[in-house]
């Protein structure tokens, strides 16, 4: 990435760590961006929308390959989401969560989710599933990918989680969830399901 001059924009990554990233992440890898600190060098007019479509400049991203070289160097801190370099930090916009999970398998007790840029992580204590309510009651679904980066559940997936969930005690209370990897992960209420 080059260091924006004063009052611009940062402009898009490097093309050496881009093809740096993109070899990680052709071996199965990811860039250790986790261990990575660089200072900020300003904003990038990005934004990951809820659907998952990336867009640059207000224009969307068309090639599945540069989205998924992004992906793999993107870093949240708190609330805010970065790209990263060893050298470099950019601050996007990300609308809910940066990664969408796009359909699972369910294999000997173990729900494993596959998201939009190629990502497959199975629920466990370290990649949970979590459920927020908004105030309709509406839920969005997420688990947990990779250093705090998490995916939406799209809905036929959460109809499918719903179809194998089960009610059991958690915290004092009867709840409805999934169970994947030995871990329960509550959805909702069971006092709140329908008849």
């Amino acid at each position: 990435m080059t260091k924006p001059e004063v009052g611009q924009m940062a402009v898009m990554p490097d093309a050496k760590v881009l093809e740096e990233a993109a070899r990680a992440a052709s071996k199965g890898g990811l860039p250790p961006v986790d261990k990575w600190d660089p200072p900020f060098c300003g904003d990038l007019d990005m934004q990951i929308r809820r659907d998952g479509t990336w867009f640059y400049e207000g224009t969307p991203i068309g090639r599945p390959k540069m989205v998924r070289l992004f992906s793999t160097i993107l870093k949240r801190e708190g609330d805010d989401y970065f790209l990263v370099t060893p050298v470099e930090k950019v601050g996007i916009k990300v609308e809910d969560a940066p990664f969408v999970a796009i359909d699972f398998t369910e294999d000997d007790g173990a729900l494993t989710f596959t998201t939009n840029v190629g990502d497959r992580v199975t629920a466990d204590s370290d990649h949970p599933i979590r459920v927020v309510r908004d105030e309709d009651g509406e839920p969005s679904p997420y688990v947990e990918v990779r250093r705090g980066l998490e995916a939406l559940i799209d809905r036929k997936s959460f109809y499918r989680l719903v179809d194998i969930g089960e009610v059991r005690d958690h915290d004092g209370a009867e709840w409805f969830g999934v169970v994947s990897s030995g871990t329960f992960f509550p959805i909702a209420p069971a006092r709140d399901l329908p008849d």
